[in-house]
């Protein structure tokens, strides 16, 4: 389990700092794109949204390459702690990157967090001493065959469906967008966890596994809809947005399917700290979203909010 608990924080310290970056080049992609056409609505939908352009331009800049390069680290590394330990556990340490992001984004983003936002900050690292207090081992790796399938299935309902739903919320459409890319992480977390031909290594059984392709959709569809919540919210609320989705998803398909469970006689400590942990996350949502502005805000000292 130790291997596991430090992998899950490395992936977590990835994962925060690539949201930092590639918040600070979607910002400044939108700002040069504004300043070159000369008018605040440069790139935006008729309903206010990022267009498919603007989210490219944001997307080749270096900051964003270099957190997307983070990112798939950070996956490398999430992929082994969802072998290693429960999903309820592995899925809030990485989601704790939201600490991170919540403290780089001072530095680099030039925000201010509110008392409020500190005080669920520190509620959710207390939350994640509890799980990890009271984490059981794993449970196992196979289920049936039409799982993986509705893995991949709603994935992709879910991905495709609310992507072109946030584009037609427009700039209200952050937190939103912060879930769905969560609920895609959270997929490719319990696609990883049951895909077949990796213990041992069966390459034909591994590309005719749908829960692979389920995690192709959830990686690459979350991190797209994660880009589009860059641009038009907090950075903060919408992490904290993708921190639910990515939590409480694989956590109860793990207790309820996988047979991930707590130790003898703490699964109301495990309880307790899960809750805590999604209610905190939803608290930086919460207290963060009209403090950190969104899209077309005004420039702060530092660099333009969103």
């Amino acid at each position: 389990m130790f291997i596991g608990l430090v992998t899950a924080v490395a992936a977590s310290a990835c994962y925060g700092t690539g949201s930092v970056l590639q918040a600070v080049g979607s910002r400044r992609s939108a700002r040069e794109e504004a300043a070159a056409a000369g008018s605040g609505s440069a790139g935006v939908t008729a309903h206010g949204g990022p267009s498919l352009a603007s989210t490219a331009k944001a997307a080749v800049t270096w900051e964003f390459i270099l957190g997307t390069v983070l990112d798939f680290i950070g996956f490398g590394l999430g992929a082994l702690a969802a072998r290693l330990l429960p999903l309820f556990l592995s899925q809030t340490i990485i989601s704790a990157n939201l600490v991170i992001t919540a403290v780089l984004s001072i530095k680099l983003l030039g925000l201010r967090l509110k008392q409020l936002e500190w005080a669920s900050i520190g509620v959710l690292c207390s939350a994640l001493v509890l799980l990890a207090v009271s984490a059981g081992p794993e449970g196992g790796h196979h289920v049936e065959m039409s799982f993986h399938w509705w893995l991949l299935l709603i994935t992709t309902v879910l991905l495709v469906g609310g992507a072109l739903l946030v584009r037609r919320m427009g700039a209200n459409g952050a937190i939103v967008a912060g879930l769905l890319s969560g609920l895609g992480f959270g997929a490719l977390g319990v696609g990883v966890r049951i895909l077949n031909g990796v213990e041992p290594f069966d390459l034909g059984a591994l590309l005719s596994d749908p829960a692979l392709y389920a995690i192709l959709v959830g990686g690459i569809g979350g991190m797209y809809v994660h880009t589009v919540a860059l641009q038009i919210g907090s950075v903060n609320g919408a992490t904290a947005a993708l921190v639910v989705g990515e939590t409480v998803l694989p956590g109860a398909v793990g207790v309820l399917w996988l047979g991930d469970s707590s130790k003898e006689g703490l699964a109301w400590l495990g309880a307790v700290g899960f809750l805590l942990a999604v209610v905190s996350a939803v608290g930086v949502a919460y207290f963060g979203q009209d403090a950190h502005g969104s899209a077309g805000s005004q420039p702060q000292p530092e660099l333009t909010k969103r």
